[in-house]
C-alpha cells in the first residue's frame, strides 16, 4: 500500500514537473508581468518593458536548448494569429477590451507584447506533446479539423454584427472530438484524456491567468476600468475555441504530417 503511495505521489511530482516545463515560457512571461509592478523598468513603459522581456526569454530558451528554433517558428505564428485577433478587438467601434497605457512598440491600439499571451499558448501545447510524449487515437479528418478552425477564427470577427456561432461551433467540436483521445506518459505508464476535456482544462487555466493578468493591469475590460471585477465564466468558452486552433495548428506539425495524413 505504501509502495503504491510513492508511486502515485511520484507520478503526480513527474505530471507537475513535465508540466511546469512546458509552461517555461508562459510562466517565465508571466512573471515578469507580475514583476512589472514592483520593479523599476530602467524608464521603459511597461509595455514595452514587457515585450523586449518575452523576446529576452525566447532567446535565453533557444541559447540554452530548452525550445527549438522550429518551436520558435510555430511561437511566431500563434502571435500572428493572436495580433490580428488583438487589433479588430481593441478598433474603438469594437472595444472588447483595451490597452489603456502608453508604448512605443505599438501598433494602432495593440502593444506588441500582446501577441506574446497567444503565443504562449502554442507553446505550451507544443512542448507538452514533446515532454509527454502526446499521440491521437481516433483523430478527426484533417481538412475537417481546418475548416472548424477557419470558422472558429471568422466568428471571432464577425460575432460582433453577426450572430454568434460559438455554441454552435462548439456543439460541433464536441462531435468531431467525440472519440478522439490524447495519450501521455507521465513515467512509463501510458494514459488518455477524451479530447473534448482536454481542451476545458487548458482553456480553464488560462481564463485563470487571464484573471491575474488583468487584475495586474495587463489589459482592461470595459467592466474593469474604475474596479477590478472577476473576468466572466464566458470567456472560458472563447478561450476554448482559441485553444482548438492552436492545437489543430500544432497537431498539423507533430501528428498529420508525420502520418501523412
Amino acid at each position: 500500500m505504501l509502495r503504491a503511495l510513492r508511486n502515485v505521489g511520484h507520478e503526480f511530482w513527474t505530471f507537475g514537473m513535465k508540466q511546469a516545463r512546458a509552461c517555461i515560457f508562459a510562466g517565465s512571461f508571466f512573471v515578469v508581468l507580475f514583476l512589472s509592478n514592483y520593479l523599476p523598468l530602467f524608464g521603459l513603459p511597461r509595455y514595452d518593458f514587457l515585450f523586449l522581456s518575452a523576446i529576452l526569454i525566447q532567446v535565453v530558451l533557444y541559447v540554452f536548448k530548452l525550445e527549438t528554433f522550429h518551436e520558435i517558428k510555430v511561437i511566431f505564428l500563434f502571435h500572428i494569429i493572436g495580433f490580428m485577433l488583438e487589433l479588430y478587438k481593441t478598433n474603438p467601434a469594437i472595444g472588447s477590451w483595451s490597452y489603456p497605457e502608453e508604448g512605443f512598440f505599438k501598433i494602432a491600439t495593440v502593444p506588441l507584447f500582446s501577441g506574446f499571451m497567444y503565443a504562449a499558448v502554442g507553446s505550451y501545447i507544443s512542448l507538452s506533446w514533446k515532454y509527454m510524449e502526446l499521440s491521437l487515437a481516433h483523430a478527426p479528418n484533417y481538412f475537417l479539423l481546418l475548416v472548424l478552425s477557419v470558422l472558429i477564427y471568422i466568428n471571432f470577427f464577425t460575432h460582433h454584427f453577426l450572430y454568434d456561432f460559438r455554441y454552435v461551433l462548439m456543439f460541433l467540436v464536441f462531435v468531431v472530438f467525440f472519440r478522439a483521445r490524447v495519450y501521455f506518459t507521465v513515467v512509463r505508464e501510458r494514459r488518455w484524456l477524451p479530447m473534448n476535456l482536454a481542451f476545458v482544462l487548458i482553456a480553464l487555466f488560462i481564463w485563470i491567468a487571464e484573471n491575474i493578468s488583468t487584475y495586474f493591469g495587463a489589459w482592461k475590460y470595459p467592466d474593469q476600468f474604475h474596479v477590478w471585477t472577476l473576468v466572466g465564466f464566458g470567456k472560458i468558452t472563447s478561450w476554448s475555441l482559441l485553444v482548438i486552433i492552436s492545437f489543430i495548428i500544432v497537431a498539423y506539425l507533430k501528428h498529420y504530417r508525420t502520418k501523412g495524413s
